[in-house]
């Protein structure tokens, strides 16, 4: 397993660079000046020539581009060196995304503060998922045709069926407007109420730290994923006022993960549970319970963990539309922040992140399930 690991991990490597080729060619060909997005009607002509300069769009995207505009404003170099495009990688691999056009901050600062955030939110939505999916999967299979089976399977179409922002949209409608004044009442947007204010955990332990250094940014990463935050520093206060605002946009981004999850589960376990083994363990006397947990629903873990990982990525790229619904600082209000401002080191630098989660949870899958299945042999 672990050369399997190496060698996979290798492997993603020029996955991860092909992504970060292919996000920075495709920033740059969507039509749009950074400096007319972002400076708007200040932009003159002489002033944007200077922004290029400042921020180095002023080289070609790619050497030996013939352009029609003066080399001032990006026509061909000789040197592949001083192409953005080098510059770039060249700063990216040692560990420097690069600051941002629109706001002037290191973007790796700007993904310490953003990306716990999603990440609270997506695994929020997926442990949902898989709490709510699996089960309705395996109660649908075992009463096959019953109004129970019939419901779930409807509640499933329904639920691939709507969008995240109509869901979420109606979710924060219901629980703020209609509830509103009611213990079922639901704030349908931001993190944190106003007035509550989370101490981090490097504060609370009075460790120093200085901006701009890697302890700084392990400390604030931390420090915004409140749910942790919260339970290292004893603030039981944030850590249920964070849980509540979760609920509706996780509940928002949820729903499609989680009906794919139980129609698959139901299918999977419909396949097994017709084969002869089944039918020999109930002959044997087995309780019910055993059947179908220990001999039914273990063999078909496989292609349950295959959907769930895939769906990880929809959850991420889903995100986009719900922390944008409900108001949430994280990584999907980032990027389009960032493209509708033609950002490209943002979209750049989140891009790269999102790709290597979705690698990394690839390859917790296929690790799976040589734990799950020890008839499969990685190595």
């Amino acid at each position: 397993m672990i050369q399997y690991t190496v060698r996979r991990s290798l492997l993603a490597i020029p996955v991860l660079f092909s992504i970060l080729a292919v996000v920075f060619l495709l920033a740059r060909a969507v039509p749009g000046d950074p400096c007319k997005s972002i400076l708007g009607e200040k932009a003159t002509e002489e002033s944007c020539i200077q922004f290029a300069e400042r921020h180095g769009l002023n080289k070609p995207v790619i050497n030996c581009i013939e352009s029609l505009r003066p080399l001032e404003l990006g026509g061909c170099l000789t040197n592949p060196m001083e192409t953005q495009f080098f510059i770039y990688m060249a700063t990216m691999l040692q560990g420097d995304f690069g600051d941002s056009i629109r706001f002037k901050r290191p973007v790796l600062l700007m993904m310490a503060e953003r990306l716990p955030m999603t990440i609270e939110l997506a695994f929020a939505a997926m442990t949902l998922a898989l709490l709510v999916g699996i089960p309705l999967g395996i109660i649908s299979a075992v009463r096959r045709n019953s109004a129970v089976d019939v419901a779930t399977m409807f509640g499933a179409n329904l639920g691939v069926s709507l969008p995240v922002f109509f869901l979420g949209l109606l979710l924060a409608y219901f629980f703020a407007v209609v509830l509103k004044d009611t213990p079922f009442a639901l704030p349908p947007t931001g993190r944190l109420s106003p007035g509550i204010n989370p101490v981090p955990f490097y504060e609370h332990y009075q460790l120093a730290v200085e901006e701009g250094t890697g302890k700084f940014f392990i400390y604030t990463f931390i420090a915004k994923l409140y749910i942790l935050n919260s339970i290292l520093t004893a603030d039981w206060e944030v850590l249920r006022d964070t849980a509540v605002h979760l609920i509706l946009p996780a509940i928002a981004l949820a729903t499609i993960p989680l009906a794919i999850i139980a129609r698959m589960t139901r299918s999977s376990m419909l396949e097994i549970l017709g084969l002869d083994y089944i039918r020999t363990a109930r002959a044997k006397g087995l309780p019910q319970r055993a059947v179908i947990m220990k001999h039914s629903f273990r063999n078909a873990l496989l292609p349950i963990v295959t959907i769930a990982g895939l769906q990880m990525a929809a959850i991420l790229g889903g995100a986009v539309l719900t922390e944008t619904i409900f108001g949430l600082p994280g990584v999907g209000l980032s990027v389009y922040e960032a493209i509708t401002a033609r950002d490209f080191p943002v979209i750049q630098g989140f891009v790269l992140v999102i790709a290597a989660i979705y690698v990394l949870f690839n390859l917790g899958v296929d690790l799976s399930y040589a734990v799950l299945d020890p008839r499969i042999r990685l190595d």
